[in-house]
């Protein structure tokens, strides 16, 4: 017989592959996971270990919960009094010996008198509240301090030393009460809830589909629609709202509908870990491309496993061993090949192989074991986010912990609101959405931002108070902005204990130069820090390396590439800390330096403007004058310039002339043509970009 494979074993023995891959292991065969194969001697072993003893076959009930059965009969009444009924033993289950949060939080705090007899006042109180607390009349106390020269009104908050003041005209005594951090308090408590081995269960897994554009991402996400459809009710989806659902072998798979490393990194970068699976689309006839590395870095960096779906197989010219040979030489070993990486084709025009991809993801996702607690608030992560009219602020969510249920009311960031009304991936309105559900929301009073983390709390004023201190805190980082690390500030780091992993982007005009960086920055390694460089490709700095490095806390570092000036505004507002260099060395060095605290007073480059080559022409005794047009900044006469073509720097040098029309010009604006004549140098084409820099001295302060 031909080699069988650990899961399918395991599926014919009803066995769950890892009790397969645990139970194969003490019998003495040697097998790393559910891909392994098994000889036929090994098979011959297994027949008379364990199908001939049926109590030796351990079978894992599945855990069925309570919640899903009442959520299918909330979703369909047979009547009102029975949706009623069930409604309301659902909310008795789920708060049985359950304290609100805020009971907890104010339970020992809201006496109004100390053990002492003093009465308890706060930082600040309305007027009005203070004198019902000392049983005068409010008009009364504006009286009396009116006499001190404080003009108050009934309304007006007053600090706790104005209510001492007045205490002491009536011969009270009072105390400040002991501040609680009510939404630290809270927050804490509902991130800190330790779920119990018992109270878990099995979660479907949550799959991002990545690789370069033409590579049949989307047609993919179509074609497993339509199996799902096919298989499903009849009939199409109606609605698609930012992440779908497939069942295969009654098992459920959530798919993000925005395809791409971008997206998957946008909202990494805001803290969310939404994806447990990243499937890699690769074209057969196409290979690895630029976008396809830049894919596998971003998975990498994101610890995320990846399957490999080597798509448009029914072409003619297709290769499938040579995507396998070109993934081995990123580090994407498959498991034919002896590595750990599956690998499915398929044909998302034809349809052919989808149902044994996602059979593979299945395996996977058990390996993984992945699992959520139902019975507690529902939280997760914000998926999209818009306004549309007629509806508010709408928002699709993944639910990844807890169960989220119509009238909850929520925080998502920095707004907050309470559940009017939740939609399916087919746009059907549902009450309960469990872990692993996708759903769309409304009832926030603002748009959230993609990759925001919500959770549910007992009452809306709870929600408001938390929103309220979140806007605040926004308000201060943005004054105060997130610093990444920078090569300037290593070495601080480092003494402090704050950097054990320095990560490190590195582009290049050429591949030999990216991986002779790339070898030279990691023997830099030493005790104190280990450097990783997270992703090394050729051809200029991108937005994407910019979310990357600002996700993963990393410095790029470009070799004979320049940004535009859209990604420097980028790092610039990610802080990302963005080097160019020319000489190898010189960026070797730095790093070196940086990480020893050694940096010396350094020179640095502050580009004055962009210009953009429309029409280069011959002058008889000068040589080639760029007809030019400022796009960004401005061009002075004094400035060096380095001219890029399609991000790649072709040469430096000193303007020779600088012109407006027939005159001699000192400097010209955006906006504005010119004629450049760049000293020695004619090999200048129309599409070109010069680049004007200064070179500053910056004095380097302890």
């Amino acid at each position: 017989m031909s080699k069988i494979r650990v899961y399918q074993l395991a599926k014919e023995l009803e066995l769950s592959s890892k009790d397969m891959v645990q139970k194969l292991n003490d019998l003495g065969i040697e097998v790393t996971n559910h891909m392994s194969a098994i000889t036929d001697e090994e098979y011959e072993l297994i027949q008379s270990e364990l199908m001939s003893d049926d109590v030796k076959i351990e079978k894992v009930e599945e855990v069925v919960v309570e919640k899903e059965v009442v959520e299918e009969e909330v979703v369909q009444p047979k009547g009102k009094q029975k949706k009623k009924k069930k409604k309301k033993e659902k909310k008795e289950k789920k708060s049985k010996g359950k304290k609100s949060i805020r009971q907890m939080v104010f339970e020992d705090t809201t006496e109004d008198v100390n053990e002492a007899g003093e009465i308890l006042i706060d930082e600040t109180i309305a007027l009005n509240d203070f004198a019902s607390k000392i049983n005068k009349s409010p008009n009364e106390l504006i009286m009396k301090l009116m006499g001190y020269g404080i003009m108050a009104t009934i309304n007006q908050e007053i600090d706790y030393d104005t209510c001492e003041i007045l205490a002491a005209e009536y011969s009270l005594n009072i105390a400040k009460r002991e501040e609680v951090d009510e939404t630290e308090f809270i927050e804490n408590l509902i991130h800190e809830e330790a779920d119990r081995p018992e109270d878990l269960v099995k979660r479907a897994p949550v799959v991002t589909v990545m690789g370069h554009v033409d590579h049949g991402k989307t047609s993919l996400l179509d074609a497993i629609r339509n199996t799902e459809v096919t298989t499903g009710e009849a009939g199409g989806i109606t609605q698609h709202i930012g992440a779908s659902e497939v069942v295969i072998n009654d098992e459920k798979i959530v798919f993000l509908d925005t395809p791409g490393h971008e997206a998957f990194t946008t909202l990494r970068a805001r803290g969310a870990k939404v994806t447990d699976i990243a499937i890699l689309v690769v074209a057969a006839d196409d290979g690895v491309m630029p976008q396809t590395i830049e894919a596998i870095d971003h998975a990498k960096a994101a610890g995320v496993p990846i399957i490999v779906a080597v798509n448009k197989i029914d072409k003619v010219n297709a290769n499938p061993e040579r995507v396998k040979q070109e993934l081995a030489e990123r580090g994407l070993l498959i498991e034919e090949w002896g590595g750990d990486v599956v690998c499915c084709h398929v044909s998302a025009l034809k349809g052919e192989g989808i149902d044994h991809l996602l059979e593979m993801v299945i395996l996977v996702s058990e390996m993984l074991e992945l699992k959520a607690n139902p019975d507690k608030h529902g939280t997760g992560t914000i998926i999209e986010a818009q306004v549309e009219k007629g509806r508010g602020p709408v928002a699709t969510i993944i639910v990844q912990e807890g169960t989220l249920t119509v009238g909850d009311p929520i925080v998502v960031g920095s707004t907050h609101g309470k559940i009017r009304a939740m939609f399916d991936y087919r746009g059907r309105k549902v009450k309960v959405a469990g872990p692993s559900t996708s759903v769309e929301i409304t009832g926030l009073n603002d748009v959230a931002q993609a990759g925001d983390k919500f959770f549910a709390v007992d009452d809306e004023k709870t929600a408001r108070l938390i929103a309220e201190k979140r806007i605040t805190e926004t308000r201060e980082k943005t004054m105060g902005s997130n610093q990444h690390v920078t090569l300037e500030d290593l070495f601080k780091r480092i003494q402090d204990g704050e950097i054990k992993d320095l990560n490190i982007i590195v582009k290049a005009d050429a591949h030999g130069s990216v991986e002779a960086l790339k070898q030279s920055l990691i023997k830099l390694s030493n005790d104190e820090v280990r450097i990783n460089v997270i992703h090394g490709n050729v051809g200029t700095i991108t937005e994407s390396d910019i979310l990357l490095a600002s996700a993963s806390n990393a410095i790029i570092i470009g070799f004979n590439v320049r940004p535009n000036p859209a990604v420097v505004s980028l790092a610039d507002k990610e802080n990302v800390d963005l080097k160019t260099y020319r000489i190898i060395y010189e960026a070797i060095n730095d790093v070196e330096q940086a990480m020893i605290g050694m940096l010396d007073p350094e020179y640095k480059e502050v580009v004055l403007g962009q210009a953009e080559v429309r029409l280069p022409f011959k002058v008889p005794n000068v040589g080639v004058i760029a007809g030019s047009y400022v796009t960004n900044g401005k061009i002075t006469r004094q400035a060096e310039v380095r001219l890029v073509r399609e991000g790649i720097v072709i040469h430096e040098g000193k303007i020779s002339s600088l012109k407006r029309f027939k005159d001699d010009a000192k400097e010209v604006a955006q906006g504005y043509e010119c004629g450049i004549g760049i000293e020695n140098y004619n090999d200048l084409k129309e599409g070109d970009i010069i680049e004007a820099f200064i070179i500053e001295e910056i004095k380097r302060t302890k």
